[in-house]
């Protein structure tokens, strides 16, 4: 979460003369965000970060829309998408509305030949299978199975992958990601009832300096677009920065359940939120200790949201028949429930191993080509006996 943090060499006061060892001056760089009303770090550059020697043409990654209008219980198979060797070829959108984008990719290949900046999107990148580093200027960030990296827009960064089974399950924020507001004191510091601290917080290590002229690739994303640049110096020469914004890590495994002695309804769940839209992280937990409890989740009519769960691992009580990778999208208009059987067969169980990832969205989804390639057709038929 956006904290206070600092790496390098900066100078005693910004704004002022800081100069390298052969008396010439670094390059400073405000990074800010919503104009100058909202979080920002200062950043230390070997050279200017504006020397562009070329352009080319710039070619869309806008999501084409197949089920713009749609009130149906939709299940996607996300494993179903086909690895790619390119990071970005294999980001596949598969349900957008105008303040998120969700993306399965399951790329081989670490990102080595270019760099990528989403500058018009805050990424949320979980890490279903694979390890690796995420390499920027502001130092390195290790991932592995279960990781949320977020990263903000305007980031420039590489991924490097430990192997080539990888899957990635990915949002773009056209709003800022950040903590529930109800998490937070009037200081900005999590507070006890939150289920994480900061403590869990992982934060840019080993900034390392590139102070190296030549030809950068960087693939730059603007309103649907890819534009690639031609930079004549690297852009990790980051010689030290401080502030709030740069990319940092938290582990779904981190996640603390709040439980209770009936069902817990899915707020308590929440972990990240964006403008109309929140991002929910369901861990293995203690169920419901009433003696009279139902585990199972009661019918639930999605009156202002739609609701998505990407299933990530193990046994899930209130559905048949799931498998990792798979999403679910109930749509807000008519109600969503537990399986058939599911109900009496929760009674009694004590715990649940399950872990997934729920998105509910406040404005509705549309499905893309992508996603009509990986759907499950009768996933609406599945309530029946």
């Amino acid at each position: 979460m956006p904290s206070y943090h600092t790496l390098g060499m900066i100078p005693h006061k910004r704004h002022t003369q800081f100069r390298k060892p052969d008396g010439s001056l670094y390059a400073e760089e405000l990074v800010s965000t919503e104009g100058f009303s909202s979080v920002y770090s200062l950043v230390y550059h070997n050279y200017p970060p504006t020397l562009v020697k070329a352009l080319g043409e710039p070619y869309s990654v806008e999501p084409k829309i197949a089920r713009e209008k749609h009130l149906k219980h939709t299940s996607l198979i996300g494993f179903n998408i086909k690895p790619e060797d390119d990071y970005l070829q294999s980001r596949k959108p598969v349900l957008v509305n105008g303040d998120l984008h969700i993306s399965l990719a399951a790329p081989r290949n670490s990102t080595t030949d270019y760099f990528y900046k989403n500058s018009q999107a805050d990424e949320v990148v979980f890490i279903h299978e694979g390890s690796g580093t995420l390499h920027t200027g502001y130092g390195k960030l290790k991932f592995a199975y279960g990781d949320y990296l977020i990263i903000p827009r305007g980031t420039i960064y590489q991924v490097e992958f430990d192997n080539d089974q990888n899957r990635l399950f990915i949002i773009e924020s056209f709003s800022p990601i950040r903590p529930p507001k109800r998490y937070l004191n009037s200081a900005g510091q999590l507070m006890e009832h939150s289920p994480y601290c900061e403590r869990d917080i992982r934060r840019p290590e080993n900034l390392e300096t590139h102070d190296v002229r030549g030809d950068f690739k960087i693939l730059i994303k603007k309103q649907g677009l890819i534009y690639p640049y031609i930079y004549g110096t690297h852009p990790f020469d980051f010689v030290g920065w401080d502030g709030f914004h740069y990319p940092w890590a938290f582990s779904i495994h981190d996640f603390e359940p709040i439980t209770g002695r009936l069902h817990q309804p899915p707020p308590v769940h929440q972990t990240f939120e964006g403008n109309n839209f929140v991002i929910c992280s369901f861990v293995p937990r203690k169920f419901d200790y009433h003696p009279l409890s139902i585990p199972a989740p009661y019918n639930h009519s999605n009156v202002d949201s739609d609701e998505v769960l990407y299933y990530v691992d193990g046994d899930f009580m209130s559905r048949k028949n799931v498998v990792r990778g798979q999403i679910t999208l109930h749509p807000g208009g008519i109600p969503h429930g537990p399986a058939p059987g599911s109900v009496e067969k929760s009674i009694g169980k004590e715990a649940t191993e399950e872990l997934a990832v729920m998105i509910d969205p406040f404005r509705p989804l549309m499905l893309t080509e992508d996603a009509l390639t990986i759907e499950d057709e009768n996933y609406y038929k599945s309530w029946l006996a």
